[in-house]
């Protein structure tokens, strides 16, 4: 009775961390587009990185904490997930709205169920089965412009540029990145995965933007401006340092699929935050979809413990 207490408290704490760094990744959609304005997105995503692995490595090296060496390959691996996640997303985030960038990341909720049964090989739980075709809906909702039905339907097939194209491969990585987290993080010390996934993202960051920009692809900025600088310490110290502190120690207590779901919030979060920040509104579709996500999050949860209840019902009998 003791451990399955502690196990729920687990779950619920891991959940709320999960909720937390949700409404933090919210707000960096709105700070980092007003910050390409004077950074190149590499640029941006290596020195964020950076900064981030720069105050672990001290960590480190305070505590005299050393690396495991069986914990570089898998380190490396979700470093390599989560560069090509915000490669392709803050690329996109200077071509599309914050808004729409903050939807189509959401989307990674559908997208965590299906990498979960091919690379776990097991199928979701009943609830999540429920709450992810809930979520799927609502996102289709946000994604839409339109404020008539005729103008919701035709929206959802005409309206993606190229930015909202390069945002939907990243939504793939970051849930790749979701299911390998599952997979990983219970089996190493979650610190050396958080350095070692820091360090990568950054070193890659700055590699990649290095070839762009002899090869003219794009070329560098790095202005120092009231943006760039809020920019950079928002999301190096919240949406970096702190956010992927708690996601590598705490998701491995919440299911994928759940966790996916908890992430879909993101985009209602961000939405909020470019309807403050930067006057970009919501349509009443947005509205209904916003109201949906948040009744698969709960769905979720309810017919979880409905399904247990019955399987330990008849375990029992």
């Amino acid at each position: 009775m003791m451990n399955s207490s502690k196990n729920v408290m687990q779950k619920y704490l891991g959940e709320g961390a999960l909720i937390l760094m949700t409404i933090i990744w919210g707000g960096t959609f709105v700070i980092v587009k007003e910050s390409l304005a004077d950074v190149s997105p590499l640029l941006f995503v290596g020195v964020r990185f950076g900064i981030a692995a720069l105050i672990v490595t001290l960590y480190f090296l305070i505590k005299g904490i050393k690396v495991e060496f069986r914990s570089i390959k898998p380190g490396l691996f979700l470093g390599l997930l989560l560069f090509l996640g915000f490669f392709f997303q803050t690329t996109g985030l200077k071509i599309t709205s914050a808004t729409k960038s903050g939807f189509i990341t959401g989307s990674l909720v559908v997208m965590v169920p299906l990498f979960q049964t091919v690379f776990e090989r097991r199928l979701p739980s009943k609830g999540a089965q429920i709450g992810t075709v809930l979520v799927f809906f609502g996102l289709l909702f946000l994604s839409s412009s339109g404020s008539s039905l005729q103008e919701f339907v035709s929206d959802l097939g005409t309206n993606f540029n190229l930015g909202d194209w390069l945002t939907l491969i990243c939504a793939m990585f970051f849930a790749l990145h979701v299911v390998f987290i599952d997979i990983i993080s219970p089996k190493y010390k979650f610190l050396d995965l958080l350095l070692l996934q820091l360090v990568t993202v950054s070193i890659l960051s700055f590699v990649i933007s290095g070839i762009f920009e002899v090869s003219g692809v794009e070329k560098l900025q790095f202005d120092i401006t009231l943006d760039s600088l809020r920019g950079i310490l928002y999301t190096s110290l919240l949406a970096t340092l702190v956010n992927f502190s708690l996601q590598t120690k705490y998701q491995k207590v919440v299911s994928p699929t759940k966790a996916g779901i908890i992430y879909s919030f993101e985009p209602i979060f961000a939405a909020i935050f470019a309807f403050f920040l930067l006057n970009e509104k919501i349509t009443n579709f947005g509205f209904v979809g916003s109201a949906l996500i948040f009744l698969g999050l709960v769905a979720a949860e309810i017919f979880d413990n409905i399904f247990n209840k019955k399987e330990n019902s008849y375990g029992k009998s």
